[in-house]
């Protein structure tokens, strides 16, 4: 009975143990909720490790990820680093029941991970940024050295040698638990809410926007630019459904009173800065522009379309002193910095060639909304998005390409890159079952700044057959698609190219989203019943 006893006994102080060790991780997190409060949200440890791990992937294995989760990347990433802290603290609860400093001591580490995690982002503010996490970990390690010592079985009590079953302190344990579970559950709720605030204001900021009418507006869409078939997305797609393709693991709400846009670097004469309401006082103009993601692979779903209002980019450049380097200009790129520490280049002959390169204050007839950049974003048409479209941007910094490496060029991505021409099947859908007889084909073709002059649908592996067209609304937005097709019974493979404004037509070769963009020709396979 003696040795039931001592194994039962083990296994729930064992137990208890890798508990202890949960809750001083879940103390760790959530005290350092409440000092990032005082430091900034974007130093508490998850969001800086996160960043960090980001920061740290190989552009594959970003791709892969945004491949096979889509949108929630980040949820998975967020998910990824909350269980391995949980394993963690198990494992350190284990060792401290055993090695009671030791184990107690190796809390410490977290902190150090998140610290230096925090203080090596893009957008950090100094040392002060690992402060959250130091402190929240030094709460864990306090914490579990309590608990752990609530385990511990003195040798002898009151001069008799005790068993296991009766020698800890269970009760003093459960009442030690308990009160550092409430007390880190209102630590993290407080860090919350103190945290939320400059939300609050950022949202109070944007309710407050009344756009003004655009100077030189957008033409009216043509009647005949969306066709009316079942599958075929709208040709504006929705704000909330405006795909998201980033790196913020926290979305950036900015209050549009005091931020501030600073233009700077090499060929400019005179430093600008101005604040959003020095933006909406300007000409503003209005355009369809339809974006993309370089990570879009052959048919993906990372486009959409929107109308933007914003001020002209070129503009505010020339003010600045700044020439494209076709007019002896010293700078060749721009250096675009997101208020997250994000920078993307983009080149200073594109902005400046005519095309409507704006900052973008509105989308779909209101203002920004925050996951797509409020209070401001920059848009270049032809250009894919991580050259381009930085959202939440603060900085504009003249410079050259041989000077600076933006984030994504020195992950191995190409540092220019004009959209690619391309085309998609959106129905039927791969692995369909359309019945015998006519089945309207449809899709979207885009090859943005260029146009789509030509769309071509081929069966199986007959000859390629011409599309119908809806109208162009631009040359920088997407075109739907149709073609009739008299289906015959069996499988079948169908395959779809475009002709851009250029007279070129996309090609068939197959090339991954790294470094510059996928391609190749869109194919659907289906069953007519």
């Amino acid at each position: 009975m003696t040795t039931v006893r001592i194994t039962r006994t083990a296994l729930t102080r064992d137990t208890l143990a890798a508990l202890s060790g949960l809750l001083a991780g879940f103390a760790a997190l959530t005290v350092a909720e409440l000092v990032s409060a005082a430091v900034r949200p974007e130093a508490s440890p998850v969001t800086a490790v996160g960043g960090a791990a980001i920061d740290r992937t190989p552009a594959g294995v970003k791709d892969w990820a945004i491949r096979n989760f889509g949108e929630n990347d980040k949820f998975v990433l967020q998910l990824g680093i909350v269980v391995t802290l949980a394993l963690f603290a198990v494992v350190v609860g284990l060792l401290a029941l055993r090695h009671r400093r030791t184990g107690s001591a190796a809390v410490l580490v977290f902190g150090v991970v998140g610290a230096a995690s925090a203080v090596s982002r893009p957008d950090s503010t100094g040392v002060v940024d690992g402060l959250p996490s130091l402190v929240g970990a030094v709460a864990g390690a306090v914490l579990l050295y309590v608990l752990v010592g609530r385990l511990t079985r003195p040798r002898r009590i009151a001069g008799e040698e005790q068993d296991d079953e009766s020698g800890w302190d269970r009760r003093g344990f459960l009442i030690a638990a308990t009160a550092a579970a409430a007390a880190s559950t209102a630590a993290g709720a407080v860090g919350r809410t103190l945290n939320g605030r400059s939300a609050q204001d950022a949202v109070a900021s944007r309710e407050a926007v009344m756009l003004p009418a655009p100077a030189s507006p957008a033409r009216p869409i043509p009647a005949g630019a969306q066709l009316r078939v079942p599958g075929l997305p709208s040709f504006t797609t929705p704000n909330d459904t405006f795909y998201r393709v980033d790196t913020a693991l926290v979305i950036p709400k900015v209050d549009a009173n005091s931020w501030r846009l600073r233009i700077h670097g090499e060929g400019v004469r005179r430093d600008l800065e101005f604040t959003y309401q020095d933006l909406l006082d300007r000409p503003l103009i209005e355009r369809e522009i339809t974006l993309c993601c370089v990570s879009n692979e052959v048919g993906g779903p990372y486009i959409g379309h929107a109308r933007w209002i914003g001020v002209r980019l070129a503009d505010l450049l020339k003010e600045a002193g700044v020439k494209p380097p076709s007019r002896g200009g010293k700078a060749d790129q721009i250096i675009a910095r997101s208020v997250d520490g994000m920078t993307l280049g983009t080149p200073v002959e594109d902005v400046m060639d005519g095309r409507d390169a704006m900052l973008a204050v509105g989308m779909n007839g209101e203002p920004l909304p925050f996951v797509n950049g409020f209070p401001v974003r920059m848009l270049v048409p032809g250009l894919y998005g991580y050259v381009s479209a930085c959202k939440w941007i603060e900085d504009i910094e003249l410079t050259t390409f041989d000077a600076y490496d933006a984030y994504w060029v020195k992950r191995k991505w190409a540092r220019e890159a004009p959209i690619k021409t391309q085309s998609r099947i959106d129905t039927p859908k791969p692995f369909g079952r359309p019945e015998a007889g006519t089945v309207m084909v449809a899709g979207v073709a885009w090859a943005q700044h260029r146009g789509i002059e030509k769309v071509e649908i081929r069966v199986d592996d007959g000859p390629w057959k011409p599309a119908q067209l809806a109208e162009q609304a631009t040359a920088d937005t997407w075109r739907q698609w149709t073609y009739p097709w008299k289906a015959t019974p069996g499988g079948h493979t169908l395959t779809v190219r475009a002709t851009d404004g250029t007279g070129e037509t996309q090609t068939e070769k197959r090339t991954k989203t790294v470094p510059d963009g996928a391609s190749g020709w869109h194919s659907v396979v289906v069953t007519v019943d």
